[in-house]
C-alpha cells in the first residue's frame, strides 16, 4: 500500500508539473503597451555636425574598425581619403609606450552608376597583446588622426565581456538617437554585433552612394574606438540592373572588410570570431545558404569545432528573423529556419540575434523541429536546448517602425514592441548572461525589457519559468 502510494504521488507530481509547464508556455507573453510616434523618421540635414568633414585636404574620414583575426588579438583599421590615395599605414602603440609599429593596408575604389567612391582603406594590425589600449593613426601630415582601441580580454570561459546590439540603423534624428543612447549606456559595450542594414543608401534615388559616406562619418564617433561586427541586410544587396549596377553588395563589400578567412570561411558574407567566452557566427540571410551551397558545408564544420569549455557562450546572428511575430517580413526567414534549426537545437546556440523587423521582439526558448511531412507536429514548442531568437531591427532609419503584429501573439513570442532601441548583452561568467533591450526614450539605464540567459552547455538542467512580469524573465 505505502509503494503504491508513493509510485501515484510521484505521477500526479509528474503530471502536475507537467500541466503547470503548458500553462505556462501556452500563456502568450507580453505586447507592450507603450505608444510611440508612428511617424516616419527624417533625415538629419546634410550639414548636420554628425557629418562633418574633417578639415584638411585629403584628410582620413569614416574611420571604423573590427575585429581582424579569429581569436581576438588582431584589428582591421579601415578609412576613406576623399581626394588622392594617402598612405596606407596605420601607426599603433600599446598606450604609455614609446614605441610605435607600422602595418601596411591595401586601397580600393569603386565607382556605381554616376558615383566614384573615394580611396578606401584597410589595414590589419596583427599580433596584438590581450587587454591592452592601443593608440593608432591614420593620415599623413598635419591631417594625421589619432584613435584608440582596447583588445579584449584572452579567450576563456569566465571571462566577462559587454556586447552591444544594433540594426538597421540608418541617418535619422532617431538613428543618431539610438547611437547616443548606445553610447551613454553605463553598462558599456566593449564591442557592437550590427546585424545588417547600414546606411540605406538603396532608399535614395539612384542609390545614392553618397548616403554611405554620411554614414561612414556618423558612425566614425564610435566605430573607431571598438570594433562593430558585420553581417550584410537586404539594403546592402544594391543590386540595380535598371541603372547598370548588376553586382550584389558592390558598395558594402569594398567598404566594410572581415576576417572571414580566419575561420576558413570562402566568403565576407559568412564568418566567425572568437572574443572572450564568446564564439560568434556570422550568416548571411541573403546569399546561397541551401544543403550542398558553400554557407551550409561551411556552417556544418564551424559549429563542429565549438569549444564551449573555452568559449561557453555561442551566438549566431544574421538579417532575416527566424521567428517573427510582425506582419512586416512574416516568415521571410522560414527557409533558414527548417534548414538550420536542428543544427541551433543540437549544438545549444545559446541566442540568435537579427534585424530586418523594424521593432523589437523576443522569444521564449522553442523549437520546431519534429515536422516530417506527414506528422503534423509543425507547432513551436518548448525545448530547453533552442536559442532565445531577439530581433533588434529597430536602430532607427528612414522607413519607421513596424507597428502592424499578427494577432494573438504567438505563444512562442515572450515580449514585442515598435519603439526604436538598442541592445546590451552582459556576459558574467561561463554559466550567465543578461540580455537588456534599451528603448531611446527611457533613462540610459533604464531595460525596458530583460532577460537572464542561462547558458544551454553549463546549465543543462531545466530552466524556470519563462512567465515574464513587466519584461524581466528568466530562461
Amino acid at each position: 500500500m505505502g509503494l503504491e502510494f508513493e509510485e501515484s504521488a510521484r505521477v500526479a507530481s509528474r503530471v502536475l508539473i507537467l500541466i503547470l509547464s503548458l500553462a505556462n508556455f501556452v500563456d502568450g507573453g507580453v505586447t507592450s503597451s507603450y505608444v510611440r510616434s508612428t511617424n516616419l523618421s527624417a533625415d538629419m540635414p546634410l550639414d548636420s555636425d554628425v557629418f562633418r568633414v574633417p578639415p584638411g585636404y585629403n584628410a582620413p574620414q569614416q574611420v571604423h574598425i573590427t575585429q581582424g583575426d579569429y581569436v581576438g588579438k588582431g584589428v582591421i583599421v579601415s578609412w576613406v581619403t576623399p581626394d588622392e590615395p594617402g598612405s596606407n599605414t596605420v601607426v599603433y602603440w600599446a598606450e604609455g609606450s614609446v614605441t610605435k609599429s607600422h602595418a601596411e593596408g591595401i586601397v580600393t575604389t569603386y565607382k556605381y552608376f554616376n558615383y566614384t567612391s573615394g580611396y578606401i582603406h584597410h589595414c590589419t594590425i596583427e599580433d596584438l597583446e590581450y587587454d591592452t589600449k592601443y593608440c593608432y593613426e591614420v593620415g599623413i601630415g598635419n591631417t594625421t588622426r589619432q584613435f584608440w582601441f582596447v583588445t579584449p580580454p584572452g579567450i576563456g570561459p569566465d571571462i566577462p565581456y559587454v556586447f552591444g546590439l544594433i540594426g538597421d540603423l540608418g541617418q535619422t534624428y532617431d538613428s543618431n538617437r539610438t547611437l547616443n543612447h548606445y553610447e551613454l549606456n553605463p553598462t558599456k559595450g566593449q564591442t557592437l554585433l550590427y546585424v545588417g542594414d547600414l546606411s540605406y543608401a538603396d532608399d535614395y534615388p539612384l542609390h545614392d552612394n553618397t548616403r554611405w559616406d554620411t554614414w561612414g562619418r556618423f558612425i566614425e564617433r564610435n566605430a573607431a574606438y571598438q570594433p562593430w561586427i558585420w553581417t550584410a541586410g537586404n539594403h546592402e544587396i544594391d543590386f540595380a540592373p535598371e541603372i547598370g549596377e548588376s553586382i550584389p553588395f558592390k558598395p558594402y563589400s569594398h567598404r566594410f572588410h572581415v576576417p572571414y578567412k580566419a575561420s576558413d570561411s570562402t566568403s565576407p558574407f559568412w564568418y566567425s570570431i572568437k572574443r572572450a567566452s564568446a564564439h560568434i557566427i556570422v550568416m548571411a540571410s541573403y546569399s546561397a545558404f541551401g544543403k550542398y551551397t558553400p554557407q551550409y558545408k561551411w556552417l556544418e564544420n564551424e559549429l563542429a569545432r565549438v569549444n564551449r569549455t573555452e568559449t561557453p557562450w555561442l551566438i549566431v546572428f544574421m538579417h532575416s528573423p527566424l521567428y517573427n511575430s510582425y506582419v512586416h517580413h512574416y516568415m521571410e526567414g522560414e527557409t533558414m529556419r527548417v534548414i538550420y534549426e536542428t543544427w541551433f537545437v543540437e549544438y545549444k546556440v545559446d541566442v540568435i540575434f537579427a534585424g530586418h523587423v523594424h521593432a523589437y521582439e523576443r522569444s521564449k526558448r522553442i523549437s520546431n523541429v519534429a515536422y516530417n511531412i506527414v506528422n503534423g507536429l509543425c507547432t513551436p514548442i518548448r525545448d530547453p536546448s533552442a536559442p532565445v531568437y531577439i530581433t533588434i531591427g529597430d536602430g532607427g532609419n528612414l522607413e519607421g517602425l513596424a507597428t502592424e503584429m499578427t494577432e494573438p501573439q504567438p505563444h512562442y513570442s515572450a515580449f514585442r514592441e515598435a519603439s526604436f532601441g538598442h541592445g546590451i548583452l552582459d556576459i558574467k561568467n561561463r554559466t550567465h548572461a543578461n540580455f537588456g533591450w534599451h528603448r531611446n526614450e527611457d533613462g540610459y539605464a533604464v531595460e525596458a525589457d530583460s532577460v537572464w540567459l542561462y547558458n544551454r552547455y553549463w546549465n543543462s538542467f531545466e530552466e524556470p519559468s519563462v512567465a515574464t512580469i513587466e519584461g524581466r524573465s528568466c530562461i
